[in-house]
């Protein structure tokens, strides 16, 4: 039985099903349904379930020449030699976090007090990055201009919405402000999204987020 408490909701899940939800966001939803059983079932019935309403939509006639390739293609025994397909895991990083990295270890960047990040995809739909906090460490606090989408995949943390553990995700909004803090024993390993920069409480990081770019 899986011991993940916090899931991924059933609105975000339906835009990724739909392929409407931002690339940051889609990335952690795929990372966590991987982990996730629960959530890969409600993934698995929300694709059933858009399949049989285009089951009843009028059928388009397929070209010749287009249904000729699909049946060629499915006539071909197993996958093509140039087809390099993507790893389900990495150590703790799921299939699409280890696709991201270029199926190499992380090459960290330090953003002070121990805490280190890399980004793995920044664009105008927003960031997502891999945190690695040391334990006991607490992040600044801070509130949200966005969303932000932050899945844990090693170690834990706590903060004033709850405890998160591995393949925890927490979904914060302009309504929360927060702490997290790291728990206690291995480093927490996190991989976050957001659609706009963080709102920090304190100087400090706010001065140095146009460089650490969060």
């Amino acid at each position: 039985m899986s011991s993940i408490k916090h899931h991924i909701t059933s609105d975000l899940m339906a835009a990724y099903v739909a392929g409407s939800l931002p690339h940051p966001f889609a990335m952690v939803v795929a990372a966590h349904t991987s982990l996730c059983p629960e959530c890969r079932a409600e993934m698995e019935a929300q694709h059933a379930a858009g399949g049989l309403v285009l089951e009843g939509l009028n059928e388009a006639e397929l070209g010749a020449d287009l249904k000729a390739s699909v049946l060629a293609l499915l006539d071909q025994d197993g996958v093509p030699d140039d087809v390099t397909l993507p790893p389900s895991r990495m150590g703790i990083y799921p299939g699409p976090v280890a696709q991201a990295l270029g199926n190499k270890p992380p090459r960290w960047r330090s953003v002070g007090l121990g805490t280190r990040q890399i980004i793995l995809h920044s664009g105008s739909e927003g960031t997502v990055r891999l945190l690695h906090i040391p334990a006991g460490q607490a992040v600044p606090d801070h509130g949200h201009n966005g969303l932000e989408l932050t899945l844990v995949l090693q170690g834990s943390f706590e903060d004033e919405e709850g405890a998160f553990g591995v393949g925890d995700v927490e979904i914060a909004d302009q309504d929360v402000d927060h702490t997290p803090i790291a728990g206690a024993g291995e480093p927490c390993i996190c991989l976050a999204a957001t659609d706009a920069p963080l709102r920090f409480n304190e100087w400090l990081p706010r001065m140095l987020q146009p460089i650490l770019r969060i």
